[in-house]
């Protein structure tokens, strides 16, 4: 369908199959797969090693490459004057006390983003 692959491929679902098809599914000499959803901490990533030996690059980016020192900030800022809606992605709101729920949470699959408030 592609003529021999995509250029770049991005899996953004954690599923550890979608990360092989990402990969397996870029071109042999330039193709690019990148990895962004977070695994289960028990799955491995399996795949032949002659994908690798054919020039195919496999990246990863943890946060988007954040730099919680210098980019935090200006996300807090622009949320702060409303220029950014984050809200509506929180999928769990609990407080500090119940931070172990937090975890329960993303190893069942459903805290995708939690907020953790300080509150008593």
């Amino acid at each position: 369908m592609t003529g021999g692959g995509v250029d770049c491929s991005i899996e953004c679902t954690g599923s550890t199959q979608a990360m092989v098809s990402a990969f397996e599914c870029v071109h042999d000499g330039w193709g690019v797969a990148v990895l962004v959803g977070v695994q289960s901490r028990d799955d491995s990533f399996k795949t032949h090693p002659i994908h690798f030996l054919n020039e195919r690059t496999l990246r990863g980016t943890f946060f988007g490459n954040y730099k919680p020192r210098s980019d935090i900030p200006g996300v807090v800022e622009k949320y702060m004057k409303k220029e950014l809606e984050l809200d509506k992605f929180i999928t769990h709101s609990v407080p500090f006390l119940d931070i172990n729920k937090v975890f329960e949470y993303m190893l069942r699959g459903e805290g995708l983003r939690c907020m953790i408030r300080m509150d008593a």
